[in-house]
């Protein structure tokens, strides 16, 4: 009797490569991997459309999924364990003493706000410096993973020939929150 055949989908590194190449094979149930370049158009698909039979996946994503009625299953396997206190980036133009002067201001988070670093990012600031999110102006560079979500009256997209990392550098933003940049 054939096994069951599970589509997957999963990054590659150390901790689940061997799974990945069959070094290790499952019992009971064969692992049909598909390798989606850009993983969190996996969890997209995955939340949208139950793409997927296994699907690693951010856990904010997950639970927002979940909360939204999506009908699926998590299992406790966490993959990437990052800090992502140094996540927040401000203009060396323009320091930030206190990060409660990001109240009132414009802060820019790439992609959505659920997206796992950006929640991260603002649970640093309001729980370890007292930051009343409700009073930033959250400023978001995609949509979000799960349609249902509708983030708070204080969340907007940016327009379509914006870029969040621009943005910050010419001074339109406070801060920005999960860009890749050098300088300033």
């Amino acid at each position: 009797m054939a096994l069951p055949v599970l589509k997957t989908v999963t990054r590659t590194q150390g901790n689940n490569r061997a799974l990945k190449e069959g070094l290790v094979k499952p019992e009971g149930f064969e692992l049909e991997f598909e390798e989606v370049p850009v993983l969190v158009h996996a969890f997209r698909r995955m939340v949208r459309g139950l793409e997927f039979d296994v699907c690693e996946m951010a856990l904010t994503t997950y639970l927002c999924a979940k909360e939204h009625g999506v009908k699926f299953t998590g299992i406790p396997v966490f993959l990437v364990r990052d800090f992502h206190h140094g996540a927040i980036l401000h203009n060396v133009n323009h320091p930030v003493a206190d990060p409660r002067e990001l109240e009132g201001k414009q802060v820019g988070v790439n992609r959505g706000y659920t997206v796992t670093t950006g929640v991260w990012a603002r649970s640093v600031l309001q729980g370890e410096y007292g930051v009343d999110l409700d009073k930033v102006h959250w400023l978001l560079s995609g949509d979000e993973h799960v349609e249902a979500y509708k983030p708070p009256s204080n969340v907007k997209p940016i327009d379509a020939d914006k870029d969040i990392q621009q943005m910050l550098l010419d001074e339109e933003l406070a801060a920005a929150v999960n860009i890749k940049t050098d300088h300033p």
